[in-house]
């Protein structure tokens, strides 16, 4: 395969699909409950109970360089995971959820260019994305279709276990949760105390196994910066609050914390709007996955062109791929779907250095954000995990 990149380019880092990797994070706890039928590659010790507290926007490197504002998990950390490619919400729920890499669950983005469709798809909302009327999809777009493996939580409840999730109540239903989310018992949860409540409820009986998400550390990056102090305030906030849990969990209960991704910041000058770059734009239908891993669907016949000129515009910061070169270097997992190859585009565009891309007149709000996630640098990629016993 040709050199993607300019000559700095950094050596391509590969998720740890199969055996450190957020995919094998659910499997190894249904496993250390004792079972049969799932794999512990993490090596998690027997226990009766477990509780798995997922973050979001909750990266390794931002952990340890708060020490001092998140002293309990910083306690508590093991050798990280990797959330995957790309470095996202939905591809890590998915991930986690089914014990495999993106390209065989097939949600390989935040943002997805369909066949058949001329704006991208949103994977979170379950809709059409960017401005424009708001289409639900979950008729067009069967949730259970569309990801049709089973998930772990289904397999797990077949063998007896019962896992509770508890996150936001817009989750119930929604077109990801139908998705990834078959075989858990819902609860709502809003915050980080209801979330804390709801497990130590769900944790009298065994084996069980708890599973709260908590959004806003994402959110306070996103907006704020992963520098700022609404960001640290928030830390600081888990940090208690998942000390306050462990020290109130029931005998036996293994308690695991990780995050779905990190993320960067970038400042306005290093946020490329299409819009301004022709170069970029010629010969590109449809752009879609996020700021730092993007996916393009071209006019036919135009990838390679497109590919040339990407290279030379920004290749001494982001890689840039074909999707045959894109699903080669193994960035997906070992293997790749032919739904998951339709939906990544035609041309696959990565970030290793400080830039993003962005189209205000598609979605201006995400124009705007001061934190961004997706690609394979280590922090946007690394995530921690977190273990504590009671």
């Amino acid at each position: 395969m040709s050199r993607p990149t300019g000559p700095n380019a950094p050596n391509l880092p590969l998720p740890r699909y199969g055996f450190r990797s957020l995919g094998e994070l659910l499997a190894s706890l249904l496993s250390a409950l004792g079972i049969d039928g799932f794999a512990n590659p993490l090596a998690i010790e027997p226990a009766s109970r477990a509780c798995l507290l997922l973050v979001d926007g909750l990266g390794w490197e931002l952990l340890r360089q708060n020490g001092e504002t998140a002293p309990f998990l910083n306690s508590i950390a093991r050798e990280p995971l990797t959330s995957g490619f790309p470095a996202t919400t939905a591809a890590s729920l998915a991930s986690l959820a089914t014990g495999l890499p993106p390209g065989e669950h097939g949600l390989v983005g935040y943002t997805m260019a369909l066949p058949g469709y001329d704006r991208a798809f949103n994977t979170l909302t379950w809709s059409l994305y960017g401005l424009g009327r708001r289409v639900d999809l979950r008729g067009e777009l069967v949730p259970e279709a569309f990801q049709p493996v089973p998930t772990l939580p289904e397999r797990g409840a077949a063998a007896g276990v019962p896992i509770h999730y508890l996150g936001p109540g817009f989750h119930m239903r929604s077109g990801l949760s139908r998705a990834i989310g078959r075989g858990q018992w819902f609860h709502p949860a809003e915050s980080l105390e209801a979330i804390q409540e709801a497990a130590l409820r769900r944790l009298d009986t065994r084996p069980v196994l708890v599973y709260g998400y908590h959004p806003r550390l994402d959110a306070a990056g996103h907006v704020e910066g992963v520098a700022s102090q609404v960001r640290r305030d928030e830390l600081v906030a888990i940090d208690r609050a998942v000390r306050t849990l462990a020290e109130q969990l029931p005998d036996d209960t293994v308690l695991a914390v990780t995050g779905d991704h990190g993320m960067v910041d970038l400042r306005p000058n290093e946020r490329l709007d299409l819009a301004d770059h022709p170069d970029l734009a010629a010969g590109v239908t449809l752009m879609a996955g996020e700021a730092r891993a993007r996916y393009l669907r071209t006019v036919p016949g135009a990838a390679g062109n497109v590919v040339d000129a990407w290279r030379s515009r920004v290749g001494d910061r982001m890689w840039v791929w074909t999707r045959d070169e894109a699903i080669a270097t193994g960035i997906f997992g070992p293997r790749v779907t032919e739904q998951a190859r339709e939906r990544i585009g035609d041309v696959v565009a990565v970030a290793y250095g400080r830039i993003g891309i962005v189209q205000r007149d598609v979605d201006p709000a995400l124009a705007r954000l001061n934190g961004h996630h997706g690609s394979l640098t280590p922090a946007e990629q690394l995530v921690p995990l977190l273990m504590y016993r009671s």
